[in-house]
Order: C-alpha cells, then sequence, then structure tokens
C-alpha cells in the first residue's frame, strides 16, 4: 500500500467530514413546521409488506409502500389515508388534493360542492394500479378483496360494488348508507329507501318490507344476522322507530318498539344507543330511552326567562351538568334481546345507568351500577362509590352486591369472576360470579400492589393487572416490576412468574401481539416489554410463563423501543427504535428480533441541521432526596464555552431519557431540537412533593439541580431561564418569586392564586377544582378553611413584589383547565408593580393553542423572548412597543 496515499486519503475524508460538521446549521421555524412524523404505519396480513403515513404540522402527507426486503416500492403524495386487501394483494390509498390547491380554492370563495374531491388508488403490490377519482367514500371488506364506494357529484348517490381485480362488478341507485359484516363478505345497502343484503356471489336480498328511515344497522360479525331501526315516516324516525331482526338474508322481523311492556312508560327505541350482537349472535343488544321533552311552542322566546338554578344539594354540580348537557339528552339505556327464547327486557335504567357485559356480550350476567347516590362526596373527594348489581342476561333478574363501594368492579374476560382494587387497604380482591363468594388475594404484608412513587395526597393507585390467563384460570398482577400468578379463589400462593424484574430493576409488562385475543395461553411464548429504571433502557423479550423464569432478551439496550405490531398470519414485525439522536424510523423484523431492516428514512431530515445530545444527571434535594434529570447540549457542544440554558419541567421524566423528541410547532412547550441547534442547554430535573408544600417542593428539588449544572462549569449563570406550562406554569412562576437566578420566565396556564383557584370551574368538564388541591396534582392536601397558610403560601401572587425577572405568560380565554382570570391576575400584579411582562391570549383557544398558525406565532415570539434575554438579540417590536388593538389584524410586531 501506498501509505502516503493513504494518509492523504485520511485527510480529505477527515477534511469532508469536517466541512460537513461545519456545514450544519440551526433549524428554522419553515423546517420545524414541514418535520415529517409518521402518524400511521400498519403490515399486511402476509407479513410481506408495509406502508406508512409521512406527515408534516402542516402540509401534504404521504403514503409509503415497502417490501420485506425494505425496498421502498411506491410512495403516494397528496394522501391521507390507505388500507391493505384481505389477500395482502393490494393496497387502496385515499389520495387528497394539496394543501396549496385547497387553499387557493378557498381564497377565490369557491364552493363546497365544487371544492377538488379525493381519489382512491387501488394499487396491486405485485405491479400495476388504477384510480377512481372524484371520491366521496368507500368501504373495504375485512375478510375478501371486495370494495363498495361512491363517487361523482353530491346528487350522485349510486354505490359501486367490485371484487379489487375488476372482474366482478355492480351497482345499487340512490344508497344512503352501506357496510361490510366483520368477518364475511356480506354488504347491507339502503337503497331507494329499501334495505337489501348484497353477497357477491349470490347478489341481493331485500331485507325490509317497506320503504322508509334506517338507522344503527348492525351486522353479527359473520353477516349472517340483520339488525336495525326503521321508521316509515321520515318525520317521526327519531322517536317512533322500531327494532327489526333478519337472519340468513329474509325478511327482517319486528322484535321491539315503543311502548312495549319490556321497557319503562314511555320509552323508546333510541335512535343515540349502540346496536350489536353478542360475539356468539345469541344476544341483540340495543339503547332505549324516555321520550324527549317538547319545548312549549305557545310561548315566545323572549318571554321565556333564561337562568340556572344552582342547588346546595344536586348530586351532580350545575356547570357539570351543563357541560354534559348534549350528551345527557342523547343518553340511551340497554336493553337485551334473547334471539333463542324471544326474551326481551330492559338492563340499564336511570337509575342503574351503567352496564357492564363479559366474553364479548356471550356470559350469562352482567354488572350494573350507580355513583349517582354519591354523586356530591365524589366533587370534592375525586372518588366514587358505587352501588353494584348482578342482572342475569337470560332472566332479568337483580341481585345487589355491594352497597357504597369505594371500587368499580369489572370482569375477567369469560366473565367468570369480577375484580376490583380497593385503594383504602391496597389490595385486589376477585369474586366468583358462579356463587358469589369473594376472595382477598393480595394485603399490604404480601404483595406491594400500590404505586411505591405516589406523592399525592391520596391513596396510591395499583400498577394494575397485567391480564388474565385462558378460561379465567389466573389472574396475572404487577408490582412495580414483575407479573405474577394469582388463583382468582386464592386457593394456591401467588407466583413471581418473571423472577428478575425487582433485582433487576426492570418493569416487565405483557404484549398481547394477536390483537383480538383477550387473555394469555401462558403454555405458549409469551413477549413482554421491559424498561430498565437504572439505565432508562428499553427491551423486548420472551418467556414461557407456564413456570417462573426470567425473561430472554430478544433486543434491549439503551434506547426506546415502541409501536410494536404483528402481522395476522405471519412472524413478521414491525417497531420503532429511537434515543434523542436516533429518529423512531420502522424497522421490519420476525419473532426472533435478530436481525432488523429499517424501512423509512426519516432521519434524513437531521443531515443538516445541529442536532443534539442527552444524558442523565443526579443531584440531591435540598431536602436529601435523591433526584434525577436530564441534559441536553447541542450537537456541537463545547466544554469550554458558556451556553444560555432554559430549565423546561413538569414533573418527573428522567425516564424518558431516550425519547426521540420529534420536532414541532409544539402548544404549550419549548421545542428541545429547535433550542439545541441555536447554542442553547436545556435541562430538565424530575421534581418530587411533600404533601402541603408543592411550591417549596419544587424549590427544593429544581434549584439544587441547577446548582450541580453550573458546577460543571459550562454554563452562562447570567443567561438561565425556566419554561413551564400549566401545572409546569405554575411551578415556573413559584420560582420567579423565590431567586433572582433567571434572566427570563415563560409561564403557560399556570394557577398563581390558590385561594382563588380553589373555589373556581374546570370549564372543560364542568368540575369544581379543589379537589385537585385536596387530593390532587395541587398537592395542599386540605381545603382552605383547614389549611388556609398552605393556600396563601403556595401561591406565587402574594408575593410578586419579590418577582425581578421578566415574565412572558401565555394564558388562554378559552380555557378549560386552568381559568384564565389566574394568567389574568397574574399579569394585573406584574403591571402593577411594574415587573417587564407580556400576556399572550390566543382568543377562543384552549388550554394550550391548537390552531396550526397559532402554534407557529407562540413558537417565534417564545422564542424571540428568550433570544433576547438569553443570547442578547435585539427585543421585536412586539415586546418593545406592544400590539395595540387596532393593529391586531394588519401586523404581528415580529
Amino acid at each position: 500500500m501506498n501509505y502516503s496515499i493513504h494518509f492523504i486519503s485520511l485527510l480529505l475524508l477527515a477534511s469532508g467530514l469536517s466541512v460537513r460538521a461545519q456545514e450544519k446549521r440551526a433549524m428554522t421555524f419553515e423546517e420545524m413546521v414541514g418535520w415529517e412524523h409518521i402518524s400511521e404505519q400498519r403490515i399486511s396480513d402476509d407479513g410481506k409488506w408495509v406502508f406508512c403515513k409521512m406527515e408534516p404540522w402542516r402540509g401534504d402527507a404521504s403514503i409509503q409502500l415497502y417490501n420485506g426486503k425494505g425496498e421502498e416500492k411506491a410512495a403516494f403524495k397528496p394522501a391521507s389515508t390507505a388500507q391493505f386487501s384481505a389477500s395482502s394483494q393490494y393496497l387502496l390509498v385515499t389520495k387528497v388534493p394539496s394543501l396549496e390547491m385547497i387553499e387557493a380554492e378557498k381564497l377565490k370563495k369557491t364552493d363546497k360542492d365544487k371544492m377538488p374531491m379525493n381519489s382512491l388508488v387501488i394499487s396491486r403490490l405485485t405491479g400495476g394500479e388504477e384510480t377512481v377519482d372524484s371520491l366521496k367514500t368507500y368501504k373495504l371488506s375485512e375478510t375478501a378483496d371486495w370494495l363498495a364506494y361512491q363517487r361523482g357529484s353530491k346528487k350522485d348517490s349510486t354505490l359501486y360494488i367490485r371484487s379489487l381485480d375488476g372482474m366482478q362488478k355492480d351497482s345499487f341507485p340512490s344508497v344512503s348508507d352501506f357496510g361490510f359484516a366483520k368477518k364475511g363478505n356480506v354488504l347491507y345497502v339502503v337503497s331507494d329507501s329499501v334495505l337489501y343484503t348484497y353477497i357477491p356471489e349470490k347478489g341481493n336480498s331485500r331485507i325490509s318490507t317497506e320503504r322508509g328511515v334506517f338507522k344503527k344497522i348492525a351486522f353479527n360479525e359473520n353477516g349472517s344476522k340483520i339488525a336495525y331501526l326503521f321508521c316509515a315516516n321520515k318525520d317521526s324516525a327519531s322517536t317512533r322507530s322500531s327494532l327489526y331482526l333478519a337472519e340468513d338474508n329474509t325478511p327482517g322481523k319486528l322484535i321491539a318498539k315503543r311502548g312495549d311492556k319490556a321497557f319503562p312508560t314511555s320509552w323508546i327505541i333510541s335512535e343515540s344507543g349502540t346496536l350489536h350482537f353478542s360475539t356468539d349472535a345469541n344476544r341483540l343488544f340495543f339503547g332505549t330511552a324516555p321520550e324527549p321533552r317538547q319545548k312549549d311552542t305557545t310561548v315566545l322566546a323572549e318571554n321565556r326567562p333564561d337562568v340556572q338554578v344552582w342547588s346546595w344539594d344536586e348530586k351532580v354540580q350545575y356547570t357539570q351538568q351543563s357541560f354534559n348537557k348534549a350528551s345527557d339528552l342523547k343518553r340511551s339505556y340497554t336493553a337485551v334481546y334473547n334471539i333463542g327464547s324471544k326474551h326481551l327486557f330492559q338492563l340499564a335504567t336511570e337509575e342503574l345507568p351503567s352496564l357492564q357485559t363479559a366474553d364479548e356480550g356471550n356470559a350469562p350476567l352482567a354488572l350494573l351500577s350507580t355513583s349517582k347516590p354519591y354523586g356530591t362526596q365524589s366533587m370534592w373527594t375525586a372518588k366514587n362509590f358505587y352501588d353494584i348489581y348482578t342482572v342475569d342476561l337470560e332472566t332479568g333478574e337483580r341481585r345487589q352486591i355491594k352497597e357504597k363501594s369505594p371500587s368499580y368492579m369489572r370482569f375477567s374476560p369469560k366473565g367468570k369472576y369480577a375484580y376490583w382494587y380497593q385503594e383504602q387497604d391496597s389490595s385486589w380482591y376477585t369474586r366468583s360470579m358462579t356463587d358469589g363468594k369473594e376472595y382477598r388475594l393480595t394485603t399490604p404484608e404480601t404483595f406491594i400492589a400500590w404505586n411505591e412513587d405516589n406523592d399525592v395526597p391520596d391513596y396510591p393507585s395499583p400498577y394494575g393487572v397485567a391480564g388474565w390467563t385462558d378460561d379465567d384460570q389466573a389472574i396475572l398482577i404487577q408490582d412495580r416490576y414483575d407479573i405474577w400468578e394469582f388463583s382468582p379463589t386464592a386457593s394456591s400462593s401467588p407466583v413471581n412468574l418473571t423472577v428478575n424484574g425487582r433485582k433487576e430493576k426492570i418493569t416487565y409488562s405483557l404484549i398481547q401481539l394477536d390483537r383480538e385475543k383477550r387473555s394469555y395461553n401462558l403454555n405458549t411464548p409469551q413477549y413482554l416489554n421491559g424498561f430498565n429504571e437504572v439505565t432508562k433502557g428499553f427491551g423486548y423479550y420472551t418467556a414461557r410463563l407456564n413456570k417462573p423464569a426470567a425473561p430472554k432478551a430478544l433486543l434491549a439496550g439503551d434506547f426506546k423501543l415502541a409501536a410494536l405490531s404483528k402481522a395476522k398470519d405471519a412472524d413478521a414485525v414491525i417497531y420503532t427504535q429511537e434515543t434523542y439522536e436516533q429518529y423512531p424510523d420502522i424497522q421490519l423484523s420476525d419473532l426472533s428480533f435478530k436481525k432488523s431492516i429499517r424501512l423509512t428514512d426519516g432521519i434524513r431530515q437531521q443531515d443538516s441541521i445541529i442536532w443534539g445530545t442527552a444524558e442523565l444527571t443526579i443531584w440531591i434535594s435540598l431536602d436529601g432526596r435523591p433526584l434525577e434529570g436530564v441534559i441536553y447540549k447541542p450537537a456541537n457542544f463545547d466544554p469550554n464555552r458558556k451556553y444560555p440554558v432554559i430549565v423546561n419541567f413538569y414533573e418527573r421524566n428522567a425516564n424518558t431519557l431516550y425519547n426521540y423528541h420529534m420536532p414541532s410547532p409544539g402548544r404549550s412547550t419549548i421545542d428541545y431540537p429547535f433550542y439545541l441547534s441555536h447554542g442553547f442547554v436545556i435541562f430538565n430535573p424530575d421534581v418530587r412533593f411533600t404533601d402541603g408544600y408543592p411550591g417549596e417542593s419544587c424549590y427544593n428539588c429544581v434549584m439544587p439541580g441547577i446548582t450541580s449544572l453550573i458546577a460543571k462549569g459550562y454554563v452562562n449563570e447570567k443567561a438561565i431561564g425556566a419554561q413551564g406550562h400549566s401545572w409546569g406554569g405554575y411551578q415556573v412562576a413559584y420560582l420567579a418569586t423565590r431567586t433572582h437566578l433567571f434572566a427570563a420566565i415563560e409561564s403557560g396556564a399556570p394557577v398563581v392564586n390558590m385561594l382563588s383557584a380553589y373555589g373556581g370551574i374546570r370549564w372543560g368538564s364542568g368540575l369544581n377544582r379543589s379537589m385537585q388541591y385536596e387530593h390532587g396534582q395541587s398537592r395542599i392536601g386540605g381545603n382552605i378553611w383547614e389549611m388556609p397558610l398552605q393556600y396563601i403560601e403556595n401561591s406565587p401572587l402574594f408575593n410578586m413584589d419579590k418577582v425581578t425577572t421578566p415574565i412572558l405568560i401565555m394564558h388562554n380565554d378559552a380555557d378549560g383547565h386552568v381559568p384564565w382570570y389566574q394568567g389574568i391576575e397574574y399579569f394585573i400584579a406584574l403591571k402593577r408593580l411594574q415587573k417587564p411582562t407580556w400576556l399572550l391570549n390566543y382568543t377562543g383557544e384552549p388550554h394550550w393553542p391548537t390552531r396550526i398558525a397559532n402554534r407557529i406565532d407562540f413558537q417565534k415570539r417564545m422564542f424571540q423572548f428568550f433570544q433576547h434575554y438569553l443570547q442578547g438579540a435585539p427585543m421585536p417590536k412586539w415586546m418593545s412597543e406592544g400590539v395595540p388593538a387596532v393593529d391586531q389584524d394588519f401586523e404581528l410586531g415580529y
């Protein structure tokens, strides 16, 4: 070898790498908004094909198709949806007009009926495609390669039916509704106000003997039975519909109607209820409801008072009633028709509205429950109590089994047992549905079922149930790390199936790869997720859990694994693997995970961008607790430089060390890759709370974390900012009253006055806010009369005079989580004290901006705010001069 030439080649290679590194640059807002993320991925049933949807935050999405070798075989853009056919021989893609085209037509004020339409591409995976233009809607059979679709103008309601190979075709005129059976190649069609079933090999059968209005049409799984609501008169269909059942494509027969003795007086068959068969097709469940009340049309609207009456003893707070009004007016109650015995009776009622069936409607018993008698109490405790009954689905007989139960019961898959967790004694229980005997499976002394990290002033929640074994033979209960097998009758000692979880600090969870299975066969290989609490890495594991054994790692390491999906008829799987630096591209493998093929190439978007790194850091809180956090550094990090830092946090995020942060115009937080590319360091510390002192807890955790960061030597101590939203917004607002360290803070939707917030309403649900202070995230642990000093001490508002940090507030006037008057109190207090502050109100928006234009605007202004105070950039016009109301529609002030 000519070593001189080799040395020169190495120099040139190094030089080229250096040039490419120097060519990397900061991300632009346009790149952030256009960053493509994978919003959908599917593997074909035979495991030979994969498609994904690559979608920017604003712009045109594409559907990309890959074969089993990892080769991209086709791309469709712009596109919205895709489906594989039942045979895995075809891919159907809905192509859509481009965003540019749609916006151009909107600017021209084009009529909605004249806007560009979608098209449907039928792509044969072995080659060749055809297009159905002017598509309105389509449905694809799940069990055969048959397609039904409508196209053309609004007036054209013809339904076209065809095999995907185009060899067989048919059509129906004037179609208003259609759909395939889930597991049978049978189609229902409402044509010219008549209901038909259609079988490709046999043709159509008329189901209805009359013309009229059909609603809630439902097949059983294989399509041999069909149920529907029917009314001959269109004007009275909402209150006079009757229930019909047809079997084997013969005309439907009336089985229930308004006024039947089985229902309460004046109840109707409800079009708002669900209509479905049990999976064995022996029962038909449907909805009933009281007949809707009619307004008095003899009184003019202006003569009718518009008043709300709130009562101190109402079981459901009026604001919650108001929020739920629309759904309550459509509320229905489940009834059942037993097809074999022809028994019809009401199950749920206004007094017992909640029904839970088992074994997908096949089990003999169901559960009825209500929490209504205890509604007032739940407003303050955030906990419900339940009266619970069993109901026999063959006879309708009810039997009360619980009164004022603090726990909600759930069924085992086959319905042989009910099970529940009782927070008051941290124990799991079961009840045999055969004889009513109850069994206590765990006690606090024998099994740690509760969340060991609980730090809210309430009973800790459980780690949960991992599932049941086949035929309800055993219940699988999780502790912090392992999966345990329990006899549902407590007849044997529990068994730790995964053995080494607690020892290795690995949290195991079962993966159900068959989407139709509801239980696990422990005699066959099972697949598990594993999360290493120490390293923060993930893994896929396998084990035969019929006897205790440490699961075998198939793929594990310092990365995050997600989105695992198996082909229905093959051992092929797709999944994603990511770190902060590694885009979560789709990987194709088999269940051994010995070899994976990367399909997508989303990581290419990082090629020209200064990216970053993530590293775990530890410190001790001021009250002696060990803590973790994550430090994010720019890719071109120089330890000899002094960097501006943004501290961004919520509660605990160290376990997300290996999460990829997809660039996006986020609604509530800084975009990590964007800020790193612009030369910031980001610190995300964990916070652990003490009841009664949430603000102090935050200070005790975050401030020594920042001190430990400063000690590393690369922090510009005069350029440290903080940013948080909602609960995070509260915490950074509190810190501003306790320290002068921060050069700038953005506080989104914060509570600054716990006294006024305590008595407020969460308008997004109608619930009162007091429960979250007494028992929830706000962590005071008592009401304002019991603990007034804690409410004052933890409220930043009462210490605003101590604030020296410039504050940017974002709080919107339609916020349904935190009353936006909290933001106003914050802003007015700082303005009164003549502290530099700005408030962004995205009018009509909820807890965060949802419209993409508003999200982009928020990100721009927040970045300009931090860039000014932490990097010395000129103050933007909107900060220096404001944006007067008269200018709002004309200039943004950037």
